[in-house]
């Protein structure tokens, strides 16, 4: 990537850029921060992965293809003369034995910068890519044929993370989802298929778990929701790009600063603080993460939202 660099604006290079998109949710629609940039810059660039070909249709202005086998992998990318990758080793872990420029952004992702991931990959845009006007987006675009939160008592709340450490109680959200509902809220659990044993409970509580085919479906249920609580997740990241109002239980501050949802209204939820060690807080931040702390980080999120909505109608 210095050769790209060096050569002054990106969006004069003329090269044609890959980006090998990750497996997770999340990392996938950060990493379309940078695919947006340079599409918007005239640059030539294409998407590879299984999560962002699964959203294609959210993005109509980026050219998106599955991650292809590693088997294919050197002709899938021959084509072009540059290939990004997030992190090193992932999703191909042996990128650089089938193409001669792969740059991955493991110094962007980890390095001493300010800003969360998807401002960082815009940082990175603008100060290693040398674009231009650079963006946080990512160009995601409804269906003309949907409805922005048209239930505006949905909630929707993703339980699940990717890894145990950040997973809050699961009693808690059940009472979370509890008192929402007695606040007249339509609550529903968001569960891939995979998670869907461990909260058989939620049928016995009368909470409903929808079941989507893909993850387009997903994305379109969600966009047409009220409002969004959940772990730290990809989930999180995409209710926040749909412009959901979004709640996000994060375990520790340093973590939230680099990871939390970029987009729309997020409120980022953390433990007590009073936990007197790192070591400790990150032991004990489920029971130190109230429900009451979250019911009241939602009910601000209302308000403003309210608040928001009649400024909008009173400047129209």
């Amino acid at each position: 990537m210095s050769e790209l660099a060096s050569r002054g604006d990106g969006a004069q290079c003329g090269g044609r850029i890959a980006i090998s998109m990750s497996n997770a949710i999340g990392d996938t629609l950060v990493l379309m921060t940078i695919a947006y940039n340079l599409q918007k810059s005239g640059i030539d660039v294409t998407a590879f992965g299984s999560q962002a070909h699964a959203l294609r249709h959210w993005f109509p202005q980026i050219a998106i293809r599955p991650l292809p086998r590693v088997t294919d992998a050197r002709a899938a990318f021959a084509p072009y003369d540059v290939v990004l990758q997030m992190h090193r080793h992932q999703p191909l872990a042996d990128l650089r034995d089938v193409h001669p420029n792969v740059r991955d952004l493991d110094d962007v992702i980890f390095g001493d910068r300010p800003g969360c991931m998807a401002e960082r990959f815009a940082d990175f845009c603008r100060d290693s890519l040398g674009l231009h006007e650079v963006v946080v987006g990512n160009g995601m675009t409804p269906p003309a044929a949907l409805r922005h939160r048209v239930h505006q008592r949905r909630v929707a709340i993703h339980p699940e993370a990717s890894t145990e450490d950040k997973r809050w109680l699961a009693a808690r959200f059940i009472r979370l989802a509890r008192e929402l509902s007695k606040r007249g809220y339509e609550v529903h659990f968001v569960i891939a298929p995979h998670e869907r044993e461990r909260w058989r409970a939620l049928e016995r509580s009368g909470i409903a778990m929808p079941e989507f085919d893909n993850l387009d479906a997903l994305a379109s249920w969600l966009y047409e929701s009220g409002w969004f609580i959940g772990n730290d997740s990809g989930i999180g990241h995409l209710a926040s790009n749909l412009q959901l109002p979004t709640i996000s239980l994060f375990r520790r501050r340093g973590v939230s600063e680099r990871w939390r949802p970029a987009w729309g209204t997020v409120r980022v939820v953390l433990p007590w603080q009073w936990v007197p060690t790192a070591g400790l807080k990150e032991r004990f931040w489920r029971q130190t993460l109230t429900c009451g702390r979250v019911m009241a980080a939602f009910r601000r999120i209302v308000r403003d939202d309210i608040a928001t909505s009649v400024d909008g109608a009173l400047t129209r």
